[in-house]
């Protein structure tokens, strides 16, 4: 990066029901493209925008995190208020500011954390289809708890991955991981410093399967230790499945979707 560039950061927040991920495709719209053309009309020049993780295809986002080099000067509102004129009304920037040219999205990120939301109740929704995935048999959200304790740690998550991934290793470290319910709604989060393609959508799967099973933890620890991707359970639906944080070293200065200020000083 020249002396004369600058690299700025952005948390991004979007629907990612109408588009087939993060990542640019020549066959479909992407995320990736809507937010460069939109911060390229700010910036007066291409932009190539890079993020903290390559969502799937209908995958949301509260706390996406991009970095993008820029030569021209502009201010945290500049940047917010418009790209967000540019941008569809599914997809908005939060929160922008100047960083070290040290900073990387993806390789500064200490910490990723998703929500998976269910809807547990004996009717659907009619708002929430695209927003969270609907089981109308009853769920137990303690036997869920006791089987997602056992994946805490360093393991091997070959069981968990898909097919497709490209991942040199399945060993993964996940920081923690939690079960809660809110009246109809049942969530999982969970915290690691990166994931297997697929990885937490195959974790849900699973987690619906062996809460069922009269040891829920026992079974979790035989598809675990199986690592046999078809010992574990389907592939939980992508529209539950929420990016909802990225963590940084505090150095960073990157805000959070719960302090996402329009008018936050980026320096």
């Amino acid at each position: 990066m020249s002396p004369a560039t600058r690299r700025v950061a952005a948390v991004v927040e979007y629907d990612g029901t109408a588009y087939a991920g993060w990542q640019s495709q020549s066959h479909s719209s992407s995320i990736q493209d809507m937010v460069q053309q939109a911060i390229a009309f700010v910036a007066g020049h291409p932009v190539e925008a890079v993020c903290a993780g390559r969502t799937d295809t209908g995958v949301h986002a509260l706390g996406q995190v991009i970095h993008f080099d820029t030569s021209v000067e502009r201010t945290a509102r500049a940047w917010v208020l418009g790209a967000n004129t540019r941008l569809p009304p599914d997809i908005a920037l939060q929160w922008a500011g100047e960083v070290g040219s040290g900073f990387h999205a993806r390789h500064s990120a200490i910490r990723r954390t998703y929500r998976y939301c269910i809807l547990n109740r004996s009717a659907r929704s009619a708002l929430q289809r695209l927003r969270a995935v609907w089981i109308h048999r009853p769920i137990d959200v303690q036997a869920m708890r006791r089987a997602a304790e056992v994946l805490l740690g360093e393991h091997d998550f070959s069981a968990f991955r898909s097919k497709e991934c490209q991942s040199k290793t399945a060993v993964r470290s996940i920081e923690s991981i939690r079960v809660r319910r809110d009246g109809d709604y049942v969530w999982l989060e969970i915290s690691a410093n990166a994931y297997l393609h697929h990885m937490v959508r195959n974790i849900v799967g699973t987690l619906l399967d062996v809460q069922l099973e009269a040891d829920p933890a026992g079974a979790m620890a035989a598809v675990l230790g199986s690592g046999d991707r078809h010992a574990a359970g389907a592939t939980a639906p992508s529209c539950g499945l929420y990016l909802w944080q990225v963590d940084y070293h505090a150095e960073h200065r990157i805000a959070t979707p719960e302090s996402c200020l329009l008018l936050r000083p980026s320096g």
